[in-house]
């Protein structure tokens, strides 16, 4: 008995200070900071930044967060899978207009929001999906994350 509780306290205190265990999927906030370090990085080297953006790299990829941007000719100039297809006339699975959305709500210096129905990755039903939209010189830069 004495031996259990003792195993049952050691237990509890690893649990305790042991570490933390990150959320399956980002935050707002985290969507937010990724999008802010997206426009950094594009008015420092776009060439650079948007590269990086489609490989994921220098941070640009966190669990079910990522930027994506789409360049003046309506197609994506940055995205994990998409780089090259178009944007603007990208609709979300009830046919709602999401690439002219997000395009129409971009505006230089703001970050501004839109939420719109979308499947989690690996899934086929869409849920609530919030993107944070912006525009940097002639990019439309975005990252999402899921309510």
């Amino acid at each position: 008995m004495k031996k259990n509780l003792l195993a049952a306290l050691a237990i509890t205190a690893w649990l305790a200070s042991g570490p933390t265990f990150a959320a399956a999927q980002g935050s707002a906030s985290e969507a937010k900071s990724m999008l802010q370090k997206a426009v950094a990085a594009i008015k420092a080297d776009k060439a650079k930044a948007l590269n990086q953006i489609s490989l994921g790299e220098n941070g640009f990829r966190d669990r079910d967060l990522y930027p994506f941007c789409g360049g003046p000719d309506g197609n994506f100039s940055a995205h994990p899978r998409m780089t090259g297809k178009s944007m603007k006339t990208l609709k979300a699975q009830d046919g709602e207009a999401l690439g002219m959305r997000l395009y129409d709500s971009a505006k230089e210096g703001e970050i501004n929001e839109i939420e719109y129905q979308w499947p989690k990755p690996g899934a086929k039903e869409p849920v609530t999906k919030v993107s944070y939209v912006t525009k940097v010189g002639d990019q439309v830069c975005a990252v999402g994350y899921y309510k």
